[in-house]
């Protein structure tokens, strides 16, 4: 296979702790599906934690190991953000954010002991978070003629497509999920038939 169609992520929120030398580094993990779950995440805790100095994260989405970021939020560059990420890239998981949360102790600690709290508590968070196994899906709506509803609905049956939304009229409408390795063989019955129309509509 040329892709690998499953991947590893969590599916609660988890959070994780570091002290040293009074500084204090609380880790959040939540699971994301896109870059605009980050934001909303971001303002709560700095809504919560008025008194953090530094809010530094990470975040991978899709199997795809180059989509990710990392900020180090005005701790010396490639202290915070990278640590974080490359803990994220050592589990395995994606579709994630972890955010380290710094209160700092009044010590200094320096590149190679700041690296290690924020790698250290980006673990902890990820040590108390339930992975889980997915499978990378497409989406696709089809459009079709009353008259082939029977032809469509073995389809679905034959090859346990998953429904997100059907509807039944003069003009029928059919969206669903396909496991990414199964999606050529699906689409190769689907063009076989006659009158039905097929849409992208992306990746889950």
């Amino acid at each position: 296979m040329l892709f690998d169609d499953t991947y590893r992520t969590i599916i609660h929120p988890s959070e994780g702790l570091f002290r040293d030398k009074g500084s204090k580094f609380i880790a959040f993990a939540r699971p994301i599906l896109s870059e605009a779950d980050i934001k909303p995440i971001l303002i709560s805790l700095r809504t919560e934690h008025t008194k953090a100095n530094h809010f530094c994260y990470a975040w991978r989405l899709s199997p795809d190991r180059n989509v990710y970021r990392v900020n180090d939020d005005g701790e010396p560059s490639g202290t915070a953000g990278r640590p974080i990420l490359n803990t994220l890239l050592s589990a395995d998981v994606t579709n994630i954010l972890i955010v380290v949360v710094r209160y700092f102790g009044g010590t200094l600690l320096g590149v190679p002991g700041l690296i290690n709290a924020y790698k250290l508590a980006a673990a902890e968070a990820l040590g108390a978070a339930e992975i889980v196994e997915r499978t990378v899906n497409d989406r696709y709506e089809l459009k079709f003629d009353y008259l082939v509803m029977n032809d469509v609905m073995r389809l679905v049956k034959d090859e346990q497509l998953h429904i997100l939304e059907q509807q039944f009229d003069t003009n029928c409408r059919i969206s669903f999920e396909v496991r990414k390795s199964q999606l050529n063989k699906v689409l190769q019955r689907i063009e076989k038939q006659n009158g039905i129309e097929v849409k992208y509509l992306g990746t889950s």
